[in-house]
């Protein structure tokens, strides 16, 4: 006894066009984000993965994975800018839960506490947030080390008090030992330019092939059409 198998699968020519401009057109996306987020601090660029039969999944076969490698680092005038200088990301807390991040633009609020931007606490490598014994009048008073432990100096008194130390962690939420944090400094995206547009070219003939064929399949039918209505 023998037992035969396999998938068969049948699609006329103009619905497979269509999936197919679809699916560029999702990738291009993501290209355009990635070009969008260029001058973006703390940006990390997409990279789409298409799977096997992706002309007859169309945008099912496609995800997307995050480039993980440090982006451009430069000079800020802020002391409370903070950049990783290896793989890693802050840990924020959001009325969503816990967030990942590599935008090191922070703040001070009214009581102390290490904010983003967006007003999120800034978390310690305990899990809780962050929060100064006082709020120095000179930013430069609060310092940040390396190993991302913050210290602040009290002009008063000329003593130095251990705030805490930034939690550092990896995709996997597991404790970065190494993180290199660099204060005064913000890490741009790590987007080229150059690589997005060249990537973008093969995608654009794709989607003009499959838009040309679907226009000459249509004309195709339609002349058929005709021709049946006529008899």
């Amino acid at each position: 006894m023998r037992l035969n198998g396999g998938i068969y699968y049948n699609n006329n020519g103009l619905t497979t066009s269509i999936r197919a401009m679809h699916l560029q057109s999702v990738l291009l996306e993501m290209r355009n984000d990635n070009v969008g987020g260029f001058d973006k601090i703390g940006y990390q660029r997409k990279e789409p993965i298409v799977s096997s039969f992706a002309e007859y999944l169309g945008v099912n076969a496609l995800s997307e994975t995050i480039d993980d490698k440090v982006g451009r680092i430069g000079v800020s005038e802020n002391p409370l800018d903070i950049a990783i200088a290896n793989k890693g990301y802050f840990q924020v807390s959001t009325p969503n839960g816990i967030k990942l991040t590599r935008d090191g633009r922070f703040k001070i609020g009214k009581d102390g506490s290490l904010l983003t931007l967006e007003d999120a606490n800034v978390l310690s490598d305990a899990g809780m947030p962050i929060k100064l014994p006082f709020i120095p009048q000179d930013l430069t008073h609060v310092k940040v080390d390396r190993n991302g432990k913050i210290s602040v100096f009290n002009a008063d008194t000329h003593e130095i008090t251990l705030v805490g130390r930034l939690g550092v962690v990896d995709a996997n939420g597991l404790v970065v030992m190494d993180p290199n944090v660099k204060q005064g400094y913000n890490e741009y995206s790590n987007v080229s330019l150059q690589e997005e547009f060249i990537k973008m070219m093969p995608i654009m003939k794709n989607f003009d092939a499959n838009r040309q064929m679907f226009m000459l399949q249509n004309s195709v039918m339609g002349k058929a059409i005709s021709q049946l209505g006529q008899a």
